[in-house]
């Protein structure tokens, strides 16, 4: 077994290691039917076992982690080798160009760290940046996505590099190789794969290198056939030889940067894509940053999340506080949805108010973490009828009543870009890794680094284009050098300092609801996480309407109606949308670990233990 240097780094394996893990992962064969299984290994969502477990919505993203653990790799090494692996199998949502945050279990301290790698906006960026100047209206969503002004500096390589510094085993380039055989082999396109190119497909067909890439011979790739992406094996292949400093300092920078400032735009179209801010200088000052985690207590249990610039760990963790504080359901699945929605409506009007980014704006993260503030926000909810929404925002200033009466000014919800990914790994030392990253919009920004390829970020819209219009403070306006306030939520759940729970989803600010629910469907409900997470779904963000799946509905629609929620189907990615996209892990002591990820939503995920046995 390999041990961490004291830089974090181990020599890496052998070269004959390197070739046998680039070919386990390249034998791609199509699954019956256009499932999702890319790989030789039909995906499954339930797996249990010992020696480490992964859950992902990417079979080869699976594979990749386990044989990383099988091979001697801790969790972190898996992490990073099967987020390489996501930039090539789910290149629409991750990938060099984007950016991401990890909540990280070290088994050897018992501590949790978390670390962000956020993308950030160029240091010429200002408040009006998405004001259209012609007409000083904010610019149209669509315009302002497919553009070199949504890109922020990605921060993937540059995070890679600081999770192995910090709790790696193995470097970079060795990480890369399973990654580089996946892209080179290619990988069988699903019916997930093709929908999202096609919903993509006339933005494409306007951006040379993204056309070239993904719509061989002008079209969508048929299900079934199989999608090589050489550039990007090549571009993996560099950083492999000359580190993450080459996406910052090197040739790679310079790429991004002439892609972001001049879009490559197929010449005669119609389509307005404007140039970005961003500069080599920006690039180059991108730094990784590592965070305290954010942490209540639920249950008698600890919950660690992402602290701001994520919104994910303080609403999560505001929301539980809450929850704690209302009487219990006691198996009352209704009531339990009913304080588990207004805990999360009042969650959300005080994360729209407060949260953004801590080194541009004071967020008074304590203050919303603290007992006394649930307290002021739990009395607000009556537990026989809804709020009415948007309700305002609480005032966390330390100073609290028995039940205070908000004062504040309610503010409409930003849209967020629905299309992230995450994934948690464990390993047989008991580390644990929960990976949520993304490039924001399905697709991003649509700009792909000609010879690169990779999709760049659209990151920015993120902000909130333009301030609210009854006047109330929003900490999430542009800036240079800031980070645009996310919803990604990574949440570990410890009891007695060893893990219980690790749970992540996509899912823009419906990431909060998800992981919340889950939580609250195995927490509250006594359902196991494989039911706690293919439970429907519904989300309450402080909007006038809780939206939910069709099966939410059906089977809690009518009796929350009567306690005054108005509940409509969530279509916010089209009819047949669903929320989220969870992953998990539980557990259950003597190194025995439940992988779970989605059975059926957005064609199920990849769940897979090291050493199967009950």
């Amino acid at each position: 077994m390999m041990r961490r240097t004291p830089g974090g780094r181990s020599a890496g394996w052998a070269a004959g290691t390197l070739m046998l893990c680039t070919v386990t992962t390249v034998g791609l064969v199509a699954a019956p039917g256009g499932a999702s299984a890319r790989s030789g290994h039909a995906a499954a969502p339930t797996a249990v076992g010992y020696g480490g477990a992964v859950s992902s919505v990417d079979p080869d993203a699976s594979r990749t982690a386990i044989d990383v653990l099988r091979r001697g790799g801790n969790a972190m090494d898996a992490a990073v080798a099967a987020s390489a692996a996501l930039g090539v199998t789910e290149p629409y949502v991750a990938g060099p160009g984007g950016g991401g945050f990890v909540v990280y279990y070290d088994a050897e301290s018992r501590r949790v760290h978390t670390f962000d790698g956020r993308e950030t906006a160029p240091r010429s960026m200002g408040e009006k940046a998405f004001i259209d100047p012609s007409t000083g209206r904010p610019l149209p969503f669509p315009e302002a996505v497919t553009s070199g002004l949504s890109v922020g500096v990605p921060g993937t390589l540059a995070q890679w590099d600081q999770l192995l510094r910090r709790f790696g085993t193995r470097d970079l380039g060795t990480l890369l190789q399973p990654a580089i055989g996946i892209a080179e082999g290619g990988f069988v396109v699903d019916q997930e794969f093709h929908a999202q190119t096609a919903a993509n497909a006339a933005r494409f067909r306007d951006i040379p290198p993204t056309r070239d890439l993904f719509l061989p011979g002008g079209r969508p790739p048929e299900v079934g056939s199989r999608l090589r992406n050489p550039d990007l094996a090549a571009t993996y292949r560099t950083i492999s030889k000359l580190g993450a400093r080459w996406g910052y300092r090197g040739q790679l920078a310079e790429d991004v940067v002439n892609t972001v400032r001049r879009p490559p735009v197929q010449p005669g179209s119609e389509r307005v894509v404007r140039p970005g801010l961003m500069t080599l200088d920006d690039v180059a000052a991108y730094r990784p940053q590592t965070r305290p985690p954010t942490r209540v207590s639920y249950r008698g249990l600890d919950v660690y999340g992402m602290a701001p610039p994520s919104s994910g760990g303080s609403t999560v963790g505001e929301a539980l506080n809450i929850l704690g504080d209302l009487p219990p359901a006691k198996g009352d699945a209704v009531q339990a949805l009913h304080n588990y929605l207004e805990a999360s409506r009042l969650a959300y009007a005080d994360r729209n108010r407060y949260v953004g980014d801590p080194a541009h704006v004071d967020v008074p993260l304590k203050e919303l973490l603290s007992p006394g503030f649930a307290k002021e926000r739990a009395c607000l909810v009556d537990p026989a009828r809804a709020a009415v929404s948007p309700v305002p925002p609480g005032l966390p200033d330390g100073e609290y009543e028995p039940c205070a009466r908000p004062s504040g000014r309610a503010g409409a919800l930003p849209y967020e870009g629905p299309q992230t990914t995450n994934l948690v790994v464990a390993d047989a030392r008991g580390n644990v890794a929960v990976f949520t990253m993304t490039i924001e919009q399905l697709g991003g920004s649509g700009l792909t680094v000609p010879g690169r390829g990779f999709l760049l970020n659209n990151e920015l819209t993120d902000f909130s284009f333009a301030p609210p219009a009854n006047g109330a403070p929003d900490p999430n306006l542009p800036a240079g050098g800031k980070r645009p306030r996310s919803s990604m939520a990574p949440t570990l759940v410890v009891k007695d300092g060893r893990p219980l729970l690790a749970v992540g989803s996509p899912g823009g600010s419906t990431i909060i609801t998800t992981v919340l629910q889950i939580l609250v469907n195995r927490l509250d409900l006594g359902m196991d996480l494989p039911a706690a997470v293919a439970a429907p779904r519904a989300t309450q963000r402080n909007t006038p309407a809780t939206f939910a799946e069709q099966s939410f509905i059906d089977r809690y629609g009518a009796a929350l109606r009567a306690k005054g929620h108005t509940v409509e189907l969530f279509t916010e990615q089209g009819p047949d949308a669903v929320i989220g996209a969870a992953t998990g892990l539980e557990f259950f002591g003597g190194g025995r670990i439940q992988a779970v990820a989605e059975p059926v939503r957005r064609h199920g995920g990849s769940a897979m233990v090291v050493r199967p046995g009950r």
